[in-house]
């Protein structure tokens, strides 16, 4: 497998994107989906899923086929372009002029695109420049100058749409005005530039200029009027620039379209033109995106295919109105897996102005690896150099498949860093974490788990995150690998916060980290199974002998301590006690002993109820260092007490090992299970009988690799397997 890892079925000959382009990687015809009303195709998926690697294989398999541009919405490029002239630029013109560029460059079928219709905008916007001087609106003007004219034919009109040399025109026009006095320069400015586009453009010319820009909000169909109001709302900023935005997006598209239609169009120019939106919910992407739903919301057609990328599931807030993609209605979806999808149509309503975005929109549900593509991505990374390291790779290959889950990039990169690594005896699948790997830009070789933080969390930081707290966003996460809800987090929260101004409350990362595709978890705040074992990787790692690890259990342990002994048995948010909630952290932090004690006093005439509480204490991953439980669970640890004492023990240490799923358990701890809970069931203690059908649903439970506690995260994680 190479680049294309598990996107075979989108990029092959008659896939998805061959028939939404019209065009197969090989250069045939394929059937065009949709048309002539386009969705925007929006590929959902968390960091990992490979948005961004697919938007590049799109542009490398067909760019050579039709016009595919794509464009990196999160570059710091085109805000730096557009600082020299605020008042003439914004990050989304200069966007749409490199497009424009790329377009006019193109060399094949049908030729260069030409943007007559673009530049006119353009010009006008050009008079915001400097202290509005013809000198500086010149200069302005000048840096587009070859935007709506033939390659090769430098100066002269295009299809008809000017009468002669433009440029020139306009460039004598602004030398005259130089003369003029400061005062007037602002109207002078405009008003020559509007004269000498509709004086130089041909009837064809003044048509189409009346058709786009008198449809202008303000314009009451007068183009002079909607060219003047589209300068002086783009001066403006705000909401008024935005406007002034979607209409010069609207003449790129104008343009685009006009190179496809008429016989000569339609003779020398074949299947449908791109642009691929990588990281659309940036504040450009989401600009570009609201522009071009808003205009065919309103009935605007053009054939220009977009395609977006976006982190959350439902493709944004902003597709919804205000409203809850609930009430509003989700967007029609399709997953890889289903084939070539069904028609695609837009939802009618009677008031097409106050539809939703999201009517619009094609979700592309961005593919997990199946079992057979992961296993096959691992071993063939493998070096296999020892003939018995057959039993290291499938242990490899399990462990893959754990941290990763799926999540196509976390499989590349840990399928590279187990390459040459063996797995210790009885090894934790975060033994891999430490596995080194060399990134392939040549750097220094570093722990995968320091490479996976990094692109997955610091690389890809929410929108919304405010500027000072970008610093401490890792630090906080790795705090809240240990958290299961609100209450926990926030607690962790205002410890690690304490010497801060401002502060982020759990119910705002939670939010964050929604908007950002991580899933939640009903009973773990970190609700990505892959994901959390990094962070807790990192926390034990943190400072020495898991000291980091130790005081967050402890501030938590005592938290609960208190909150129990202040409002008794309350319930809490993951917990079904405060108690199982405070023995939790405090088994996972060196009172295994305590939570023994505690359990078998608690056991009699409650074993059901008691059954549910071991699950919810057991839940939660072992620190590092060597580990006991296994030979624990299996009675060969001396430990003092009653029968019942040693039986509940060793089954809380079984529960665990099963319960914290980073190790094979299996057969053998499905028997050490079913034995523990039948040698209670047969004590003399009220209710013990009860516990004989547990063992038969635990045992087959573990046996199976599946969670013996559900909950959403274990859920994704045996789905993806």
């Amino acid at each position: 497998m190479g680049e294309d890892l598990g996107f075979e079925r989108l990029l092959e000959e008659e896939g998805f994107f061959a028939r939404l382009l019209g065009r197969s990687p090989s250069g045939g015809g394929s059937k065009l989906l949709y048309g002539p009303d386009l969705p925007v195709v929006l590929l959902t998926g968390g960091p990992g899923m490979g948005k961004g690697r697919l938007l590049r294989l799109v542009r490398d398999r067909f760019a050579a086929k039709v016009p595919v541009i794509y464009l990196d919405c999160a570059s710091r490029a085109y805000e730096d372009d557009a600082g020299p002239e605020p008042e003439a630029r914004s990050d989304l013109t200069e966007a749409l002029v490199d497009v424009a560029g790329r377009l006019r460059a193109w060399q094949g079928t049908g030729g260069p695109f030409v943007f007559p219709r673009f530049f006119a905008g353009l010009t006008m916007i050009a008079t915001g420049a400097a202290d509005r001087s013809p000198e500086a609106v010149r200069t302005e003007v000048e840096r587009y100058e070859n935007l709506p004219q033939q390659q090769g034919l430098r100066g002269l009109g295009t299809g008809g749409f000017w009468r002669n040399v433009l440029t020139g025109v306009i460039r004598n026009l602004l030398n005259t005005l130089a003369g003029q006095l400061l005062g007037a320069y602002g109207a002078s400015v405009a008003g020559a530039l509007l004269e000498a586009l509709f004086a130089n453009a041909a009837p064809k010319g003044r048509r189409e200029l009346t058709r786009i820009y008198g449809a202008y909000p303000t314009a009451g169909r007068q183009p002079e009027h909607g060219l003047l109001d589209l300068a002086t709302d783009f001066k403006a900023g705000g909401e008024a620039r935005e406007v002034a935005e979607r209409f010069l997006f609207r003449a790129l598209r104008e343009d685009i379209e006009a190179a496809y239609e008429g016989t000569v169009g339609w003779l020398s120019r074949v299947g449908r033109p791109a642009l691929l939106l990588d990281h659309a919910d940036s504040p450009l992407g989401e600009r570009l995106l609201r522009a071009v739903l808003t205009d065919r919301r309103d009935g605007q057609r053009d054939r220009v295919v977009i395609v977006g990328t976006a982190r959350q599931e439902d493709g944004g807030a902003f597709l919804y109105g205000g409203l809850s993609p609930e009430d509003a209605g989700y967007p029609a979806e399709y997953r890889p897996a289903d084939g070539i999808p069904a028609a695609w149509s837009r939802n009618t309503d009677p008031q097409p102005d106050q539809a939703p975005l999201a009517d619009g929109v094609l979700l592309l549900r961005m593919p997990f690896l199946t079992g057979d593509q992961l296993r096959d991505e691992t071993l063939r990374r493998q070096r296999r150099t020892e003939p018995e390291s057959g039993a290291n790779r499938r242990r490899v290959v399990a462990a893959v498949a754990r941290l990763s889950g799926g999540r196509p990039h976390t499989v590349i990169r840990l399928a590279a860093a187990a390459a040459t690594f063996r797995m210790p005896a009885d090894a934790n699948d975060r033994d891999l974490l430490d596995a080194p790997l060399r990134h392939p830009d040549g750097a220094a070789e570093r722990p995968v788990t320091d490479v996976l933080l990094e692109e997955l969390i610091l690389d890809q930081l929410p929108v919304g995150l405010p500027d000072e707290h970008r610093d401490q966003w890792l630090d906080l996460l790795t705090h809240l690998s240990v958290a299961h809800d609100t209450e926990c987090a926030d607690v962790l929260l205002l410890h690690h916060q304490a010497h801060r101004v401002s502060i982020l409350t759990a119910h705002q990362i939670a939010k964050l980290l929604t908007e950002t595709g991580w899933p939640g978890c009903e009973r773990h705040f970190i609700g990505d199974f892959g994901l959390r074992q990094l962070l807790v990787h990192r926390l034990y790692g943190l400072r020495p002998d898991g000291a980091a690890w130790h005081a967050d259990h402890h501030l938590l342990r005592d938290h609960y301590a208190l909150r129990a002994a202040d409002d008794g048995a309350a319930s809490g948010e993951a917990f079904r006690s405060l108690t199982a909630h405070r023995m939790n952290h405090h088994l996972v932090s060196g009172g295994a002993d305590d939570v023994v004690r505690h359990l078998a006093a608690t056991l009699p005439s409650r074993p059901r109820q008691w059954c549910a509480e071991l699950l919810e204490i057991a839940q939660a991953p072992y620190p590092g260092g060597a580990d006991a439980r296994r030979v624990r669970a299996q009675g060969l640890v001396p430990i003092e007490g009653p029968a019942l004492r040693r039986t509940v023990d060793q089954l809380l240490h079984a529960v665990w090992l099963c319960e914290e799923r980073t190790r094979p358990t299996g057969s053998e701890m499905a028997r050490t299970l079913a034995g523990l809970l039948e040698r209670l069931s047969i004590m003399e203690f009220d209710g013990a009988g009860d516990l004989g059908p547990t063992a038969t649903e635990w045992s087959g439970l573990a046996a199976n690799q599946r969670p013996l506690l559900r909950c959403s995260c274990t859920d994704q994680l045996g789905r993806r397997r």
